[in-house]
């Protein structure tokens, strides 16, 4: 059974180095991103004190107790392919109970299942469909199926998605494959004839519109930031401060100058969209995005998606993600338009096997559920 010890920043860092990618939120920078919680990196190692897994884990303590709940976003970092994950999920328990956790949290980075482009379509267009799980998938994974097996009967228990006092991960999520079947590199031109008519008639005329599409620099945040406020005003969401992608942008990037990227869109030296990217080895993400309300039709967002995409095919990326989306297909639900605008990509709706929970201490565990209910 390996076993589980604290390790440094830079171990952390050196071991990710070595696997093909892992979650940005598993990484040692995403710590100093989340400054309110109290954060620790570990890692697991076999009998020859070889490292063979890592983690991030992230304390937030109960009001008025010195005990924390643990979370693992995204993570942690193993071989989740194991038949015996008790050998790696014990050790970690073990740990994190002696550091004062109440319950942990975690969430396996394993796929389950996906669907095509072409089954979200015909789900949205059918009446009786409402859930991206009523329709059967094009793909099961019998290791995703064989992990949340283990979870169960290991006593983790599966939590909604939504919300909550770790806010939550995705468990839906929308991505477009950057490797063809035998692993080798898309091309450009096959990922745009894969997109939708309209995806392609609205890249074309951004580019005739003039449109330009750009890195920005550390210095451009604040006038990303002044877009993202008003995307956030229109679209009805609360702003994060200026502050939080500052150190977001110093944090990723020291542990990779590759890793965060800023995108700005301009027509005739006017922002109309601006975009974070964050890329993890062979994993892309569209993190974070804003657009103008004035010169929509310019297709400026489309325009950053695309410079996005390729950017990752020429970096080497497997997998362009664009972040979560909701289950619902119901063409009268208002989430419904996001789906939409991702589905254009002609990429795949992606399930996870989401985030788990671990109660150690059961009364305190119990009172969390109790709050987290009443904060509704």
């Amino acid at each position: 059974m390996p076993s589980v010890r604290p390790i440094s920043t830079t171990e952390h860092r050196d071991y990710l180095a070595t696997l093909p990618s892992a979650s940005f939120l598993q990484t040692p920078g995403w710590a100093r991103v989340k400054s309110e919680w109290r954060s620790e990196s570990v890692g697991w190692f076999d009998d020859d004190h070889t490292q063979v897994g890592a983690a991030l884990v992230l304390y937030r303590q109960l009001p008025k107790l010195n005990r924390s709940l643990a979370y693992l976003p995204e993570g942690p970092v193993l071989d989740w392919s194991s038949p015996h994950l008790a050998e790696w999920l014990r050790p970690l328990a073990a740990h994190l109970k002696k550091a004062g956790a109440f319950a942990i949290r975690i969430g396996p980075p394993v796929v389950t299942r996906r669907w095509t482009t072409a089954q979200i379509k015909a789900g949205i267009a059918d009446p009786g469909i409402r859930l991206l799980g009523q329709i059967p998938p094009a793909e099961r994974s019998p290791i995703g199926a064989r992990v949340v097996a283990q979870l169960h009967e290991l006593g983790w228990r599966h939590q909604a998605a939504e919300g909550g006092f770790a806010a939550g991960q995705p468990q839906f999520v929308f991505q477009v494959p950057l490797r063809e079947a035998d692993g080798s590199q898309r091309t450009e031109e096959a990922v745009l004839t894969g997109m939708n008519q309209l995806w392609r008639r609205n890249i074309k005329k951004a580019t005739k519109e003039g449109v330009e599409v750009v890195r920005g620099s550390r210095a451009d945040l604040a006038e990303f930031h002044e877009l993202y406020v008003h995307t956030a005003h229109r679209d009805q969401f609360t702003p994060r401060p200026l502050r939080y992608f500052e150190t977001m942008c110093d944090a990723l990037s020291d542990d990779d100058p590759e890793r965060f990227t800023l995108w700005l869109a301009r027509h005739e030296g006017d922002l109309v969209a601006a975009t974070i990217a964050i890329r993890v080895g062979e994993h892309a993400w569209y993190s974070y995005g804003a657009s103008s309300t004035q010169k929509r039709e310019v297709r400026g967002s489309n325009a950053i998606q695309w410079a996005m995409i390729r950017d990752a095919i020429a970096a080497g990326a497997a997998v362009y993600d664009l972040r979560g989306i909701t289950e619902t297909l119901d063409a009268e639900d208002s989430h419904v338009g996001l789906i939409q605008f991702k589905v254009g990509t002609g990429g795949e709706a992606v399930e996870y096997a989401g985030e788990w929970d671990l109660p150690i201490n059961r009364p305190l565990y119990k009172a969390f559920q109790l709050y987290l209910k009443r904060r509704g």
